[in-house]
């Protein structure tokens, strides 16, 4: 054989051969760390959970402190409730939403968790509810933001707790 066609075929033989053959398997993996991802959600869970407060007994005998000491409430008025639903709109929503947490906390349910002379009077008084009332400073260490005082009217914050009572 003529040396110009063994040359080639050895060039052939040897890709042949360091290409092909048996992979070598890897016998033992590394072992993968593992790494916890806490989903959005999760977090969210985390943090509304650490921002609850404890609802006790004084929490739902608290009427708060301001020009409300006791209030009777009757049924459900739908004429003053959607009064209530327009200046919410108006006064509340640049800080609350119904059902999370945002600048302030969700109100939806908050009529189960506070005495309706304690929601007239932070509606009316925030200033020395925030300074003097025992839940309204554990609202303002948590959300670390003061309720704005929206000057309204006795006529004005009743219409928006009749509201807060049909959002349960």
């Amino acid at each position: 054989m003529s040396l110009k066609f063994l040359i080639p075929l050895f060039i052939l033989s040897f890709l042949f051969i360091s290409c092909g053959g048996e992979t070598k398997k890897k016998t033992e993996e590394t072992p993968k760390k593992e790494v916890k991802t806490e989903t959005k959600k999760e977090v969210k869970k985390e943090v509304e959970k650490k921002a609850t407060i404890d609802i006790t007994a004084a929490h739902l005998n608290n009427k708060g402190i301001g020009p409300v000491k006791s209030l009777k409430l009757d049924p459900i008025d739908p004429k003053l409730a959607e009064t209530g639903k327009e200046l919410y709109k108006m006064k509340c929503t640049a800080c609350h939403k119904m059902k999370k947490r945002y600048i302030g906390p969700p109100l939806q349910g908050i009529t189960a968790i506070r005495t309706p002379e304690w929601i007239m009077n932070m509606l009316l008084n925030p200033t020395q509810m925030l300074a003097e009332d025992e839940l309204a400073k554990a609202l303002i260490a948590e959300y670390n933001a003061p309720m704005a005082d929206q000057q309204l009217t006795k006529e004005e914050a009743r219409a928006i707790l009749e509201f807060l009572r049909t959002r349960k």
